[in-house]
């Protein structure tokens, strides 16, 4: 199966992010992070981010590999709340993307076929 086909679950724990395999709960990848034992963890359909101790990381999702940090000097090294302005894509929304592809394709070739006719 390839590797990207495969669904997680990610769990903040003990300054580490692990990725389980979400069909068999077997660990796929683990990062550890510096800090506390607190760890936010954040998927919001596209980015990882995680944090612990005051500090911001960006993971790739598939690997656990560092993408970017931010230590977010002079905020000390308190709990962090994560938030973001990107949507998940839902099932559904995949379902009605798809379905207007659909429809679109249909009038573009029902609108072909109707100026191939009125040409002869």
């Amino acid at each position: 199966m390839p590797r990207d086909s495969i669904f997680f679950t990610y769990v903040g724990i003990k300054n580490s992010v692990v990725a389980l395999d979400d069909r068999t709960g077997v660990e796929v990848w683990r990062r550890q992070l510096r800090g506390s034992d607190f760890v936010t963890v954040l998927w919001d359909g596209e980015a990882l981010i995680v944090a612990n101790s005051g500090e911001v990381w960006r993971l790739d999702p598939q690997s656990g590999v560092v993408i970017w940090h931010n230590g977010l000097k002079g905020f000390g090294r308190g709990v962090v709340s994560l938030a973001s302005n990107r949507r998940a894509t839902s099932s559904s929304d995949i379902d009605a993307m798809a379905a207007k592809r659909r429809r679109d394709q249909q009038s573009s070739t029902a609108a072909a076929t109707a100026t191939t006719v009125a040409a002869t």
